[in-house]
């Protein structure tokens, strides 16, 4: 089963449903739109979907080499894909005795072909397909004579009512904890018992109790493409949390994670942080649960995907479980990444950062002992304070003396001022903001979400200022390939570099077009985030002015 190409002749030979199989040479555009897939391993990685023809020959170049890298092996095959379509997976246990099954989990949100949220069981799924998926996936593994717990996956055509089998994972899943707290199994123990031959016979699954969901909690920027990201997790705790790492827990929030306060999030590794999992007696309440717990999360350092989900667990389609493995392909990831308090969050916090930034500038200042003569504490300008918020800047203009006032928010009292608590009265709403400061580093926590600021110097050193057109490295990584040579003419939009970090390859492509300049990253190279890859020098228009 670990290669997807036998795996498929396996279980259409069981009468398990598989989608046609395609190869490059026979498929026409009537097969459009199409997949390739790395035979070996998974988790999205050697995958792309090929819209054109035209393109499916350097989409399987990709596709192979990306494999390669990650698995060791570069075989990739093509079939059709199902668009909109579901991803329902099946938890099997194979035992001498025979087969069982533990339920099912829908595991449709996905970016870049991996994973983000999980749940069981599968919300708006007809009975009969249910049970259709259960005993596709039984015969699945008795074709092979599985033994151990595995996952059968499956996807699922919403719009016809009806599944394909593209690949088995003979291992746990990372989502197994949803399985084991609806069904109040522990398949790791159970994993453990059938490997040392013990007898099953006494093993009963009953019916999903409650509702269970997942998020992976990753090291990553939606607004920029899910980008990796790396650095010092300088704090983190979940609230309300009642187990980690443990098997069937009762009702309640659940954190297994493998990093926390003080750890470094490096680059050669994968991105997730952590999984944070609910269980609740009802659907409803495990999504309004989880999302606001991760909402009320303490988690500061490198930018993270956490924004991202808690508006995805209160989006209308994921309530309405209309989600499948394309929704975020087409959505604004950046407005998904928004703090959930709404377009005032930034305001409000970068405002009472400012407030504790400068009372702490105050304390640190030594106490004056005598007022000047004629002394009057009137300030004609307001204060400026500036920050840096994603890839905005943040301007916050503040009158001080012994009380505060902003010079742009109308109707915002503030009742308490201090270097690390601020309280502000916003229209009647009364809010406590706390703020932590790390070096330039600026996160304020309050009731409308986590806000993360850098604070930027008023005045830049101009050797720290990069030549326009510089391709600066996104995250760090290392360069794999070097797709142009200096002085080349290039277009917009072409590939220059490609990347890899945390497993994933990123292309670095010209902005416009123009000439290469100059290229100081080679292949093989390791380089920091913000590293100068290459300058490309615009053309001149006719005017004789660059675009």
């Amino acid at each position: 089963m670990g290669s997807k190409i036998e795996s498929k002749k396996l279980m259409e030979a069981a009468g398990v449903p598989v989608p046609g199989n395609l190869t490059p040479e026979t498929a026409t555009a009537a097969d459009l739109p199409l997949l390739v897939k790395a035979s070996a391993g998974g988790g999205g990685r050697g995958m792309r979907i090929v819209r054109s023809l035209d393109a499916l020959a350097g989409e399987i170049e990709k596709a192979s080499s990306e494999a390669e890298s990650a698995f060791g092996d570069g075989t990739v095959f093509v079939e059709p894909y199902v668009e909109s379509g579901r991803h329902i997976e099946v938890q099997v246990l194979g035992t001498v005795g025979g087969t069982f099954v533990l339920g099912e989990r829908d595991c449709s949100v996905q970016r870049r072909h991996q994973k983000v949220i999980e749940e069981a069981p599968a919300p708006a799924l007809p009975a009969a397909t249910r049970t259709a998926l259960h005993d596709a996936a039984r015969a699945a593994a008795e074709a092979i004579d599985y033994r151990g717990a595995g996952t059968v996956e499956f996807l699922y055509d919403t719009a016809k009512d009806r599944f394909f089998f593209p690949e088995m994972n003979t291992r746990l899943r990372v989502e197994h904890p949803v399985t084991e707290a609806v069904h109040g199994v522990d398949p790791v123990a159970l994993q453990l018992a059938v490997a040392e031959g013990r007898s099953l016979a006494d093993l009963e699954v009953g019916a999903p109790h409650g509702h269970a969901i997942e998020v992976r909690l990753y090291a990553e920027d939606p607004a920029h493409d899910y980008q990796p990201q790396s650095g010092r997790i300088t704090r983190f705790s979940v609230p309300g949390v009642v187990s980690e790492f443990e098997g069937p827990s009762a009702y309640g929030i659940r954190l297994d994670s493998g990093v926390g306060a003080g750890d470094e999030i490096g680059t050669f590794y994968d991105a997730m942080i952590a999984k944070v999992v609910v269980h609740a007696p009802t659907r409803e309440q495990a999504l309004r649960q989880l999302a606001g717990a991760l909402a009320k999360a303490q988690l500061h350092g490198p930018v993270t995907n956490r924004d991202l989900l808690v508006n995805l667990l209160r989006d209308p389609v994921l309530i309405d479980a209309q989600m499948h493995t394309t929704w975020l392909d087409g959505a604004d990831s950046a407005t998904l990444a928004a703090p959930p308090g709404g377009s005032g969050t930034v305001a409000l916090s970068g405002f009472a950062a400012a407030i504790a930034l400068a009372e702490r500038a105050r304390a640190a200042r030594p106490v004056q002992q005598r007022i000047p003569a004629g002394f009057r504490n009137v300030v004609a300008q307001p204060q400026l304070t500036r920050f840096q918020h994603g890839d905005e800047e943040l301007d916050v203009r503040w009158f001080g003396g012994r009380s505060f006032t902003s010079a742009e928010l109308e109707g915002v009292t503030v009742l308490e001022a201090g270097p690390e608590v601020v309280r502000l009265d916003a229209d009647g709403v009364q809010r406590t903001f706390t703020v932590h400061t790390d070096a330039d580093r600026v996160d304020v926590e309050s009731s409308l979400g986590h806000v993360a600021l850098r604070r930027t110097p008023r005045f830049v050193d101009p050797a720290d200022r990069v030549v326009a057109g510089s391709l600066l490295a996104p995250m760090p990584g290392s360069v794999i390939a070097v797709r142009a040579a200096l002085g080349d003419v290039v277009a917009e939009g072409q590939p220059i570099l490609v990347m890899e970090a945390m497993k994933m390859q990123h292309t670095i492509a010209a902005p416009y077009a123009g000439t290469l300049t100059e290229l100081p990253a080679a292949a093989g190279q390791q380089v920091e985030a913000g590293a100068v890859l290459a300058v490309v020098t615009p053309h001149e228009t006719d005017e004789g002015a660059t675009p």
